[in-house]
C-alpha cells in the first residue's frame, strides 16, 4: 500500500509529534552552513542534502544576507552534500551570477563523487571554477 505524499507543514508535524513520543525521525536532515571570512574571501561550508524546499530556500537565504553585507568574492565547499538537485543547482547559478554583476566571483569546492557527477553532467563546472580543495579554490579568485 502506498503511503500517503505529506507536505512539509505535514511532515514538520509529523517530525514534532514522534518527539513528543520520545524520538525523532527525520529523512531529510536540515542543511547545515557553516561560514567564515578571511582576507575578503567568504567560505562557506555546507553539510546536508542541497535539494528542493528547505535546504535551498535557505541556502539562497544565507547567501541573500552575505549579499547584502557586501561580499564579492565566495568559496562554496560542496565536499560533506551527498546530493543535489536543480534547485540547489540554482541557487548556486544565481549566487554566480550576482557576484559576477557586482565584480566578485564564486568558486566551488566538490571532490569526485555524486555531486561532482551532477555539477559535470549540468556543465556547472564549466561555468563556475570548480576545484579539489579549498587552499585551490582561493587560490583562483
Amino acid at each position: 500500500m502506498k503511503k500517503p505524499f505529506r507536505s512539509g507543514q505535514e511532515s514538520r508535524r509529523a517530525a514534532v509529534l514522534n518527539e513528543a513520543r520520545g524520538f525523532l525521525i527525520m529523512l531529510h536532515p536540515p542543511l547545515e552552513i557553516s561560514a567564515r571570512e578571511a582576507d575578503g574571501v567568504h567560505y562557506l561550508h555546507l553539510n546536508g542534502r542541497l535539494t528542493i524546499g528547505e535546504p535551498s530556500e535557505h541556502l539562497s537565504e544565507f547567501i541573500g544576507n552575505l549579499l547584502e553585507q557586501g561580499a564579492r568574492k565566495v568559496v562554496v565547499d560542496l565536499n560533506d552534500i551527498p546530493q543535489i538537485d536543480s534547485s540547489g543547482i540554482s541557487v548556486l547559478v544565481k549566487l554566480s551570477i550576482s557576484l559576477a554583476r557586482k565584480g566578485g566571483g564564486l568558486h566551488l569546492v566538490c571532490g569526485p563523487g555524486r555531486v561532482r557527477d551532477a555539477l559535470t553532467v549540468t556543465r556547472l563546472v564549466e561555468a563556475i571554477p570548480t576545484f579539489e580543495s579549498v587552499a585551490a579554490a582561493t587560490a583562483g579568485l
